[in-house]
């Protein structure tokens, strides 16, 4: 068994090692395989004795100190939508602890109270005298493969057959991101055994579930009814890594109020016109958004205005946006490919992919690489696809588009979704700087 450091070995019962209970060797197909029963010491021991044993055998260590006492109700997130999941979230935990049944998964960013709930639970079981080991995925894999040694005090059957059987297992941090074939063969075997023997779980997973390997989320997923999936807070990877949020000096300057339709001393009538019929499908798109706009032009016309102005209308009302300067979202996707990342690559693209609007500023100016064009033709597939609104600027007409990203300029033409917006007006900027 896996024995924390507090506490000397010879406290415990040499039957169980201080867990409780017990599995019998009887032969495949007998109906206590693979069961764990209750160990001859629980009827000997008193209530505290028996207290600091489950709690010496759950390896918590100093996460005992967690309770649902202790809990900030609101949660760790800022955002209203995530304060209303995490107290959901809550209530689901303190009712699995009360009568564990099932399974119980965990889902979000990180940082948004999961490992908290989970040791919550697993703290609460153990003060109902109920058998509970907690441990993470990552942890459960190193001992694993350091069981094998020959100078391992802990043989590799009896420890992957405690983590299998335990009559309450918490498995903290569940991924595959960065698995062997191995070790997801482990823990699919965990997990497989666990849920046909119907032995109560609590699983904390970071980022959706489709990340994982599809062995794994078809058994977390289950549609049998014994799963319970409680999500606590958004998936905004792009506040880790700085990306996605509108600057509020952005929000300020660019408003649909101070949206210049004249375009200036040297703009034509057709200029004007070009300008009047952006920003009134602008207005129209960001009070109820629909389809695709794609505002073209040349640069310093108002097209990053009008369309940082629909972000700014749909964030009032409470809708979430992610903004990105296309080279530089670029960037940041190749920058969740190193070891050092905080943010997992499918993380963000995930987030990009089903944010409910996305703006791309810019596209055309990224370079021309064939990993650049394949992720944006990613996202531009599953956005059309889905029908998710999306807002793009660029200075390419569709003719050059066609020239130089053939594949993505195949769905801007589609005339049912994609609203093009071409704005003749010359540079503003270079107008007031004139003039200045």
């Amino acid at each position: 068994m896996i024995l924390p450091d507090s506490g000397p070995a010879a406290e415990l019962c040499p039957q169980c090692n201080g867990s409780g209970w017990v599995t019998r060797r009887v032969h495949i197909g007998h109906p206590e395989f693979g069961q764990a029963i209750p160990c001859a010491c629980q009827k000997t021991q008193d209530s505290e004795t028996r207290m600091a044993s489950l709690r010496r055998y759950s390896n918590l260590g100093a996460l005992s100190r967690i309770s649902f006492a202790t809990t900030n109700l609101e949660g760790p997130l800022p955002g209203a939508p995530d304060r209303q999941m995490f107290s959901e979230g809550v209530t689901a935990a303190a009712r699995f602890a009360e009568d564990p049944q099932g399974w119980l998964v965990l889902t979000g960013p990180s940082g948004s109270g999961k490992t908290h709930l989970a040791v919550a639970i697993a703290n609460r079981c153990i003060e109902r005298n109920q058998t509970t080991f907690f441990i993470v995925a990552a942890d459960l894999l190193d001992h694993l493969r350091a069981a094998y040694s020959p100078d391992s005090p802990v043989s590799y059957d009896e420890l992957f057959e405690q983590v299998r059987n335990v009559p309450v297992l918490v498995l903290d941090d569940l991924s595959t991101a960065s698995t062997t074939p191995w070790a997801q063969e482990k823990l699919f075997q965990v997990i497989n055994h666990r849920y046909n023997n119907s032995l109560p779980t609590v699983v904390t997973v970071r980022g959706p579930l489709r990340r994982l390997d599809d062995s794994l989320r078809t058994r977390l997923e289950s549609a049998d009814g014994a799963t319970t999936v409680v999500q606590l807070g958004n998936f905004n990877s792009r506040l880790v890594m700085g990306i996605g949020e509108v600057r509020p000096e952005m929000l300020q300057r660019m408003t649909f109020d101070n949206f210049d339709t004249m375009g200036g001393a040297n703009a034509s009538p057709q200029d004007r016109e070009s300008l009047d019929r952006a920003m009134h499908t602008a207005q129209t798109f960001a009070a109820d958004p629909e389809g695709w706009l794609l505002f073209n032009g040349p640069r310093g016309c108002g097209k990053t205005h009008l369309a940082v102005a629909i972000a700014g209308e749909r964030l009032k009302q409470g809708s979430q946006v992610f903004f990105a300067f296309v080279p530089t979202l670029l960037d940041h996707l190749r920058a969740t490919f190193s070891p050092d990342s905080l943010v997992g690559y499918d993380e963000l693209f995930e987030q990009i992919n089903s944010v409910p609007l996305l703006v791309l500023d810019d596209l055309g100016a990224e370079s021309s690489t064939a990993w650049a064009e394949e992720k944006l033709y990613q996202i531009i597939v599953h956005r059309h696809e889905a029908r998710l609104p999306t807002v793009i600027t660029t200075v390419s007409t569709i003719e050059e588009l066609e020239d130089t990203k053939s594949r993505i300029a195949s769905r801007l033409v589609d005339g049912m979704v994609v609203d093009w917006l071409p704005i003749s007006a010359p540079n503003y900027r270079d107008q007031r700087r004139r003039s200045g």
